[in-house]
């Protein structure tokens, strides 16, 4: 079971290291796409082992998609360089991939989130999330409970053939609709979220819900395949 592990990553030169050197074990190849970082990102990934590719600038969207391109190996797992996610559970993730699933989404509601309380904007991001939730669910009648978490895995046959469009934060979501729409099997793990170790959020909050939104519209007028 060969895993690409996927990390879009700017300016986490303060956290990258260890998460490369706790997933290195766990993976057998290492992309890190380096959204044009003033620190030393690229030079850590790369003394690491990871393969460092550069993005243009346009967002995580862009990242995924150029990870995805890259990836040669038979699941992709993607994993944001902050370290909110533990890369302990990345066999999970890759388990469940090969007991059938097509994608599958690290579930912050079933393994919890140091990340969704404590300040308005936290409340804001949950709030957003949840209502975005329901309206996959209801399109498409499913029982997701996450589904903008960017610790996932998913088959890199079918990650190459989904035909992902977003450049930021929507990008998430849209895997999901564009696999539902694809008719993937689509499930869940629970996978804890934890407190950023260093630096801040690079999403926006009041850029990214008009994306998402977006996306949410034109994807759920879409026909299954």
């Amino acid at each position: 079971m060969g895993i690409s592990l996927i990390i879009p990553a700017k300016n986490e030169a303060a956290t990258l290291k260890d998460i490369l050197r706790e997933a290195l074990p766990l993976v057998d190849e290492i992309v890190v796409v380096d959204g044009n970082s003033a620190d030393e990102t690229a030079d850590i990934a790369r003394a690491l082992g990871a393969r460092v590719i550069r993005d243009s600038g346009r967002g995580k969207g862009e990242a995924v998609r150029l990870g995805i391109a890259e990836a040669t190996q038979e699941y992709i797992v993607f994993m944001d360089a902050d370290g909110s996610h533990d890369p302990r559970d990345i066999p999970r993730l890759v388990h469940a991939l090969h007991g059938g699933l097509d994608l599958v989404i690290g579930s912050r509601i079933r393994g919890g989130s140091d990340e969704w309380s404590g300040s308005f904007g936290r409340f804001v991001r949950m709030m957003g999330s949840h209502l975005v939730l329901v309206a996959i669910n209801y399109r498409w009648g499913i029982r997701l409970t996450d589904c903008q978490n960017g610790f996932r895995g998913i088959r890199t046959d079918v990650a190459k053939h989904l035909g992902l469009r977003e450049d930021r934060f929507a990008i998430e979501q849209e895997m999901v609709m564009r696999a539902l729409i694809n008719r993937c099997k689509v499930g869940e793990i629970g996978c804890h979220e934890y407190e950023r170790c260093a630096g801040s959020s690079k999403l926006n909050l009041f850029t990214v819900w008009p994306d998402i939104l977006r996306t949410l519209l034109v994807l759920s007028l879409s026909p299954r395949r």
